[in-house]
């Protein structure tokens, strides 16, 4: 008989801070604006964040052992599409879903998670975002009230 282990949601250390971003940008493209703009140091990690079949996402990582921080910049929509099968009239169409990491923010195109126990001003680092060309919109999420607050699990 197998042994089953669960995550119990009070282990879970949630001390991060999350930001939206709005941008047309590439991954690579916004990763580099950032390591420019806030002087960060973000690294392609090795391999995609895959949280299920179909739902593979890009990740850029960036470990600030002088300030005790780990950053991380993720796609919010995943590279790989999902195929739906209809069985209608127009069930010879080929329709592609495009899965998100957060549903419940299907318009934001990348987030930037910040974890550590230290206070960080989001709204100056918000507005040192904000000076990257084309990026539209940065602001924070509250992560009190996300539903799918398990996927930013990595």
């Amino acid at each position: 008989m197998a042994t089953t282990y669960k995550i119990n949601d009070d282990f879970y250390d949630e001390s991060f801070s999350l930001i939206a971003l709005h941008t047309t940008l590439e991954d690579f493209a916004l990763a580099y604006g950032l390591n420019k703009t806030i002087k960060a140091k973000f690294v392609r990690a090795k391999k995609n964040f895959i949280l299920d079949e179909n739902k593979s996402f890009p990740i850029f990582e960036w470990e600030d052992e002088y300030n005790d921080m780990y950053w991380v910049l993720i796609a919010n929509h995943s590279t790989e599409k999902e195929l739906i099968v209809h069985d209608d009239l127009f069930k010879d169409e080929t329709t592609y879903k495009m899965p998100r990491l957060i549903p419940e923010y299907k318009d934001v195109d990348y987030l930037l998670k910040i974890e550590t126990e230290k206070d960080v001003d989001i709204n100056s680092l918000i507005k040192n975002i904000l000076m990257l060309p084309r990026v539209m919109a940065a602001y924070e999420i509250s992560t009190d009230k996300l539903k799918s607050k398990n996927n930013l699990i990595f």
